[in-house]
Parts: structure tokens; C-alpha cells; sequence
């Protein structure tokens, strides 16, 4: 038995950057931290021949080509299962469609728990690639890299991505100070909708394809500021990280009329009365959760608390995809 994690992410700037239609013109870049928030992978032999999944549904089936969830499926056509004979089960300490990446994270997860099952290691990189390799080149899915690599690796991390498609990470040159402040002061708050990041990452992707001005420039503006968050940072200036991010929100709005409701621009409106200095939507947009940077993190929670946003605490993971348990 196998029992393999992966951490959910936050995006703090850049995000966006990180899909091939801007990198491969433009390169990308943005700062992502891995929290410890986990998709859990469970790959046992069981006693009977056959592909036994259990997930949000149930699947019981011969072949893999008969195999409904697409992510599993070419997950085990790529490890070659000549005679499956496999169990996999799935958790989540957070629900899919929330803006934390856990498409990304489950994807690693998988092929993690999968390998070490097969008595093969994957080094971060590596995992990284093959889980890309499988939800953009395999399934044609219109998202970026960032969530792979973010559980791949964990920790606070730099992400450049190049335009012949290699990723260079580096960890983000912070304080322990700065590491606590952002722990402390980063607040995650579920706005109660839930969404697929397809179609509104569908939406930018075609644009930026077809060198739509207006999305270019939003994209190169989102950039620059995941270069001023890095900055800020690694200056220790918290306060202004969360300025920059308030930025950010503004320009992200611009990309799609998807991207935000009534609703959630009078919860962001709140949370800027009582305490928060900037914040966002995590994810594509749509829904999911509102993260913000707080000064006085105690009139905030009352506020969100108050507004019926339910709050989700956080650390900082430094593990990236691991096997818990091995036997």
C-alpha cells in the first residue's frame, strides 16, 4: 500500500503567466506558496484482478481505455499497465473547484503514489513535467503550470517559465519573520461557490492566442507586479505585498466579466473596511476562496465571520508531493 500527498497552493503574483499561449511569446513568471491543505492517493495491489477507483464516484472496470476519470486514466496508460490489478482512492482536505489548485495536486499525487508503487522515484521536476504532460498535452486542458509545479516542489516559491517550455524555480529569499508575518496576516476565506477554471482560463487562453492587445497588456502588467511582489517580500515590506495584490485584483477583474459577482466585490469591499490592506480571489476567478493580507487580522475575521464566510487556517508546506506512508 501506497499513501501519497500533495499540498494545495495559494497564488501571491503573477498568476495567469504560467499558461503556454503567454510563456511561450512572452515568458512568465509568478510566486506561489504550497500550503498544508492535501490531496491524499491511496495505489494498493487488491486480491482480485481489475481497476477499482473510489473518488467522488465509484468505478469498477477491466480496461483502462473503459476508465471515466481522465486524469487516472491517462496516468495509467502512461505507467503502461499491461494486466491492471490496482486500487486507487482519493481525499481531499478541500473540495475541487475552489481556486487552490488541486487539479494540479491531485495529478502529482497520483503519479507519485503510482511510481512508488512501482518501486520508481520521481524527482520534483520530473513529477512536475509528467503531471503537465498528462492534464495539457494529453487531455488539452486550457490551463497554466503553476499548480503542478507548486505541489511538486512546496514551499514559497519563484516560478520562471521559459519560452522553450523549461521551468526554473527558486525559493523566494525571505525572513523568517517575513515567513511568519505572511502566515499570520494571509487570510483565507470560502466565498461558498465553486467553479471549473476551464472556461474562464479558456477565455484568456484563446485571446492571448490570437495576440488580443487588451489581455496582453493585462498579462504583462500582472507580471510586473509578480516581480514587485517578489520584491516587496524579500524586503521584508509586507504591508506593500498587500497593496501590490489589491493591484492585482483590479487588473485580474478585467480579464473576464467571469471573474467576479456582485457578491463577491461586496465581500472584497468589506474586508477592505475592516482590516485587510489588499487581497483577491485564489485561482481562475469565479469563486472559490478570497485571500487577504491583513492589519488587524482579528476585525477582519469578525467582519468575513459576521458576513457568513467561513475561514480556512493555514501553514506553509515545505514538503511538495511526498509518500506518507509506504508498506
Amino acid at each position: 500500500m501506497i499513501i501519497a500527498r500533495s499540498p494545495l497552493r495559494i497564488t501571491l503574483g503573477g498568476g495567469g503567466t504560467d499558461l503556454p499561449s503567454y510563456y511561450r511569446e512572452h515568458e512568465g513568471f509568478l510566486l506561489a506558496a504550497a500550503i498544508d491543505k492535501y490531496v491524499y492517493v491511496n495505489v494498493m495491489r487488491p486480491f482480485t484482478p481489475g481497476i477499482y477507483l473510489k473518488y467522488s464516484q465509484l468505478e469498477h472496470v477491466d480496461h483502462i481505455a473503459d476508465v471515466k476519470h481522465p486524469i487516472i486514466r491517462e496516468s495509467l496508460r502512461l505507467l503502461d499497465f499491461k494486466t491492471p490489478q490496482v486500487e486507487i482512492t482519493t481525499l481531499a482536505d478541500i473540495p475541487a473547484g475552489t481556486g487552490l489548485g488541486s487539479s494540479g495536486s491531485f495529478t502529482t499525487a497520483l503519479l507519485k503514489a503510482l511510481y512508488a508503487h512501482r518501486r520508481r522515484h520521481l524527482h520534483q521536476e520530473e513529477l512536475a513535467e509528467l503531471a503537465c504532460h498528462i492534464e495539457i498535452d494529453r487531455l488539452g486542458e486550457p490551463i497554466g503550470k503553476q499548480d503542478q509545479y507548486a505541489a511538486a516542489f512546496g514551499g514559497v516559491t519563484c516560478f520562471t517559465f521559459h519560452k522553450d517550455d523549461r521551468v526554473t524555480a527558486r525559493p523566494l529569499n525571505i525572513s523568517m519573520d517575513t515567513f511568519f508575518d505572511l502566515e499570520d496576516n494571509l487570510l483565507l476565506f470560502f466565498t461558498g461557490y465553486s467553479r471549473s477554471a476551464g472556461s474562464i482560463l479558456k477565455d484568456q487562453d484563446v485571446r492571448t492566442k490570437d495576440s488580443d492587445d487588451d489581455m496582453l497588456k493585462n498579462l504583462h502588467y500582472v507580471k510586473e507586479l509578480g516581480y514587485q511582489s517578489k520584491d516587496a517580500l524579500e524586503q521584508g515590506d509586507t504591508a506593500a505585498f498587500g497593496e501590490i495584490m489589491h493591484k492585482h485584483w483590479l487588473h485580474k477583474k478585467q480579464r473576464s466579466s467571469g471573474m467576479s459577482n456582485p457578491q463577491i466585490d461586496q465581500w472584497y469591499d468589506l474586508a477592505m473596511n475592516n482590516g485587510a490592506v489588499g487581497g483577491k480571489l485564489v485561482g481562475a476567478g469565479g469563486g472559490g476562496f478570497l485571500m487577504f493580507m491583513a492589519k488587524d487580522r482579528n476585525k477582519l475575521r469578525h467582519a468575513m465571520t459576521a458576513a457568513g464566510l467561513e475561514e480556512v487556517r493555514f501553514r506553509f508546506d515545505f514538503e511538495g508531493s511526498s509518500v506518507v506512508l509506504s508498506s
